[in-house]
């Protein structure tokens, strides 16, 4: 008879301990989604950096865009004299072709390099900023869980209250942007990033 009892208090604490959550959370926890890309382009410092970040790549995109109209325009020479041209001039018209491609190419990799550097680290500076108002706002307004549903990597199939909306009017009331041009460092064409 003791052992019929034993075995039926533990199986009630079994159950018991498998419908409490594995977490720890007790049931009735809220969960939110925020979609954290479209959150960070949405602040008002994500607004004012991507201005910054284009009018800093803009001459560089000019040059390639102009280094692209070189090297077409030598093409079509090239493809234009086919028979009138000496062998001469298309054999230094070739060579001049074939070193604007490999410049082209050269520019187009530091400049997409560059780009992203600056697009990231944008990125980065306001997303740290963006996880601590989280981590304010989750708590307070009663939050166990708050998923990213811009990352592939945690799908968020349904979510009943998405706070990115909030976060970032919460954001934007935590870091305000100070002015519409930024610091320019010593280096032309570059900003500097404030410290807020």
């Amino acid at each position: 008879m003791l052992v019929g009892a034993m075995a039926l208090g533990w199986g009630t604490a079994a159950l018991w301990a498998q419908s409490k959550p594995a977490n720890g959370l007790e049931a009735g926890v809220k969960v939110a989604a925020i979609n954290m890309r479209a959150a960070i382009a949405n602040t008002a410092e994500g607004k004012q950096a991507a201005t910054q970040i284009e009018a800093e790549f803009l001459r560089r995109r000019k040059e390639l865009e102009d280094l692209n109209k070189k090297l077409n325009d030598l093409q079509q020479r090239l493809t234009a004299g086919a028979n009138t041209l000496s062998d001469e001039e298309k054999q230094r018209l070739t060579l001049e072709g074939q070193r604007l491609t490999r410049q082209l190419e050269r520019r187009q990799n530091e400049f997409q390099e560059d780009l992203n550097d600056a697009q990231s680290d944008m990125i980065s500076r306001i997303g740290r900023r963006m996880v601590e108002v989280l981590g304010k706002y989750a708590p307070g307004n009663g939050y166990g869980a708050v998923l990213d549903n811009s990352s592939q990597s945690t799908p968020v199939m349904y979510a009943s209250a998405d706070i990115t909306r909030e976060i970032v009017r919460l954001y934007d009331q935590t870091y305000p942007v100070k002015s519409a041009v930024g610091a320019v460092d010593g280096k032309a064409g570059t900003t500097k990033p404030s410290d807020r």
